[in-house]
C-alpha cells in the first residue's frame, strides 16, 4: 500500500491503483517532466522503479512483463521520451498486451500559455504527441486535479478489459495535487456475455461439433491474453479432441500433452499437422490471429464453412457473427455440453509420437564439427526444463525455436506480428523481473542484439541471471533469406559479443563456441551454474537457416 504521508496526491493515487491491479515494477527513464512522479515511485513501498538505458527498451520490457504478469507500466518524459517508447507501445497494441504508458508532461500553466519549452516542437501545441498515442492505445487520459481519480480508474479498467495499452498524460503540477484517497480497492470491469446470445451460440456450436467426425481445436494468442489456459485444458479433457497451436500461441499448454499434435503454420507446418487441420470437417479456433507469420505467409487453408472462430468478445460460425459473448463463457459452456471421444475414434497422433527422433533420443557426445541450426535446436530441446521462460527474437531464432517441444510450465515469448528487431533483449528484462523465481532464456541473433544490446547492462544491474544464447551468423540471416543475400544492408560490424558482460561489469560468465563439443560443455556449465548470468555466443554459418523458415519463405 502507499506510504503514509501528510497529504494524498494524484501521484499517490495512480501508484495505489497500479499496485491494486497487480503491478509491482515500473520501467522507465527519468526526464525533466516526470521526476516528481518518479520520486513518488521511489518512495512507494509496493512498486519498484526499474530504470532502463532508454525509453524504447523500457517499452519492450513492459511488453515482456505484461505478457507474464497480465499488465505492465512504463513512464517516460514528454516528447523525446514518449516518442522513443511509442514503437514498443505499438507492438504491445498489435499483440494485445495490456501496458499503461505514463508520460510526465509540462505543468498545466506552461501548457495553457503555449510556452516554447524544451522537449517540444516549439509550436506551443502540447497535445501533438498525445494525439500520436491515440493511434496505438485503446484509451487516453489527460489528467487534471479535477478529473484525475476518475480518469485513472477509467483507463485502467479499459486496459484490463480490452487487453490493450492505454496512455496517461501526467503534468508535473497535477502529480503533486492533493486528492482524496480511494475508499475501496480498484474493481476492474468484467465483460458480461449476453445471456440469450451465449445460449444460442453454444447450441449452434455443439450441434456442429457433435456432427463432425474429425473435429480439431486450433488455439492461439487469445487464450494467453485472456489467461484462459485452464479453460482450454478443461475443454480438451472434456472432449478428447486433438489440438494444435499457431506460432503466436506456442506453449499455451505443455507440448507433451497427449492431445497436442503440433504447430500449425499453413504450408510451413509438419505435413501431419497440416493435413489434420486442413482436412478436418470442423475446426474450432480459439483466439486465432491470422497474420502472415502465423499462417505460413497466408498459406493456411481453413474453410470458413467448416470453421468456428471464438474470440475475446465475439464468435463467428461459418458466415454468422455473434457479438457480446465472452471467450471464457463459451469455452466453459462447450466443456459442459460436448461429449468425450477417445483418440482411436478421432484418429490422430500426438506431437510426441510424430517428433523427429533427434528431439526425443539422447544426443551423443559432441564432435569438432561446426554448429548447425539443426544441431543447435536438437541440443536446445534437451536443455530445456520445466517452467522455463523462452524469449525468442523475430528471425532465425523465432522459427528455429518454434519446432522445439516445450516442457510443462514453460512460457514462450515472441513478437510474431509486430516483429520489431531488438525487442527480445528488453522483453527478457521484463520477463525476468516479472518472474524472477523462474529461469529465463534469451535466443537472439547478432543483428537484432546490436539494436538493444545496452539493456544487458540493466539486466546485470539488477543481478538477474538469465541464459543468453547469441546466435552469431554474421548479420541479418533472415533478411538474406528474404531478399539481398549479398547486399551490404544485411551486413553488420562484427563485435566481440561474449566480452560484453565484462564490459558491463556484472555477475556473469561468457563463452564463444563454434563446435558441437564446445556447445555441449557450455550447456553443461549453464545447467549447473545458476548463480550468474550466462552469455553463450554460438557461431553459425550466415546462410544456415531453420528448415521451417525456408519452407515458409517458399510460399
Amino acid at each position: 500500500m502507499a506510504k503514509t504521508m501528510a497529504k494524498f496526491t494524484v501521484g499517490d493515487y495512480l501508484l495505489l491503483r497500479l499496485e491494486q491491479i497487480g503491478i509491482k515494477h515500473i520501467f522507465g527513464v527519468a526526464g525533466d517532466y516526470n521526476m516528481e512522479f518518479l520520486d513518488y515511485i521511489v518512495n512507494h513501498n509496493g512498486i519498484e522503479l526499474i530504470p532502463t538505458c532508454n525509453e524504447l527498451n523500457a517499452s519492450y520490457a513492459a511488453d515482456g512483463y505484461g505478457r507474464l504478469n497480465g499488465v505492465a507500466a512504463l513512464v517516460s518524459t514528454f516528447g523525446v521520451g514518449e516518442l522513443s517508447a511509442i514503437n514498443g507501445v505499438a507492438g504491445a497494441y498489435a499483440e494485445h498486451v495490456p501496458v499503461v504508458a505514463i508520460t510526465g508532461a509540462p505543468a498545466t500553466k506552461i501548457q495553457a500559455l503555449g510556452s516554447l519549452v524544451h522537449h517540444t516542437l516549439g509550436t506551443g501545441d502540447f497535445s501533438i504527441f498525445a494525439r500520436m498515442y491515440q493511434q496505438v492505445t485503446v484509451a487516453q487520459a489527460y489528467l487534471t486535479k479535477e478529473n484525475a481519480t476518475t480518469e485513472i480508474d477509467r483507463v485502467l479498467g479499459i486496459c484490463l478489459l480490452k487487453k490493450l495499452p492505454v496512455y496517461i498524460s501526467l503534468p508535473m503540477d497535477v502529480a503533486l495535487a492533493e486528492v482524496s484517497a480511494p475508499s475501496e480497492n480498484f474493481m476492474p470491469p468484467v465483460f458480461q456475455s449476453d445471456g440469450a446470445t451465449i445460449a444460442e451460440i453454444v447450441d449452434v456450436c455443439v450441434n456442429i461439433l457433435e456432427k463432425a467426425s474429425q473435429p480439431v481445436i486450433l488455439a492461439d494468442i487469445g487464450v494467453a491474453r485472456y489467461h484462459l489456459h485452464e479453460q482450454l485444458r478443461e475443454l480438451l479433457t472434456a472432449t478428447g479432441y486433438p489440438y494444435a497451436t499457431m506460432n503466436m500461441g506456442k506453449g499455451l499448454l505443455k507440448e507433451t500433452h497427449p492431445q497436442f499434435i503440433g504447430i500449425y503454420n499453413g504450408a510451413a507446418s509438419e505435413e501431419s499437422v497440416r493435413k489434420r487441420i486442413e482436412q478436418a470437417d470442423c475446426v474450432l479456433t480459439i483466439g486465432a490471429l491470422m497474420t502472415d507469420f502465423n499462417t505460413g505467409k497466408f498459406s493456411a487453408k481453413l474453410d470458413p464453412s467448416q470453421t468456428i472462430e471464438v474470440h475475446g468478445d465475439y464468435v463467428k460460425v461459418k458466415h454468422a457473427l455473434y457479438n457480446n459473448v465472452a471467450m471464457a463463457d463459451v469455452l466453459s459452456a462447450l466443456s459442459q455440453r460436448l461429449q468425450y471421444r477417445d483418440p482411436q475414434t478421432l484418429d490422430f497422433k500426438s506431437a510426441t509420437e510424430n517428433l523427429d527422433a533427434g528431439f526425443i533420443e539422447p544426443i551423443v557426445g559432441g564432435s569438432s564439427a561446426s554448429i548447425t541450426q539443426q544441431h543447435f535446436w536438437y541440443r536446445f530441446a534437451h536443455f530445456l526444463q520445466e517452467d522455463d521462460i523462452i524469449v525468442a527474437e523475430t528471425g532465425t531464432c523465432l522459427f528455429g525455436a518454434s519446432i522445439v517441444p516445450l516442457p510443462k510450465g514453460a512460457t514462450f515469448v515472441g513478437q510474431v506480428l509486430w516483429g520489431s528487431i531488438g525487442y527480445s533483449v528488453g522483453s527478457l528484462l521484463g520477463c525476468a523481473i516479472a518472474a524472477s523465481q523462474r529461469r529465463s532464456i534469451l535466443l537472439v541473433g547478432d543483428g537484432s542484439f546490436q539494436m538493444t544490446a545496452q539493456e544487458l547492462s540493466t539486466i546485470l544491474r539488477y543481478n538477474l541471471k538469465p541464459i543468453i544464447f547469441l546466435i552469431n551468423n554474421d548479420g541479418y540471416t533472415i533478411e538474406r533469406d528474404i531478399h539481398g543475400e549479398r547486399m551490404p544492408y544485411n551486413d553488420i560490424q562484427p563485435w566481440n559479443y561474449h566480452q560484453l558482460p565484462k564490459v558491463f561489469a556484472g555477475n556473469a560468465w561468457a563463452i564463444k563456441v563454434s563446435t558441437e563439443s564446445q556447445l555441449d560443455k557450455a550447456l553443461e556449465t549453464a545447467q549447473q551454474n545458476r548463480d550468474q548470468l550466462a552469455f553463450i555466443e554460438v557461431v553459425m554459418d550466415k546462410m544456415d537457416s531453420p528448415e521451417v523458415l525456408l519452407k515458409m519463405l517458399q510460399q
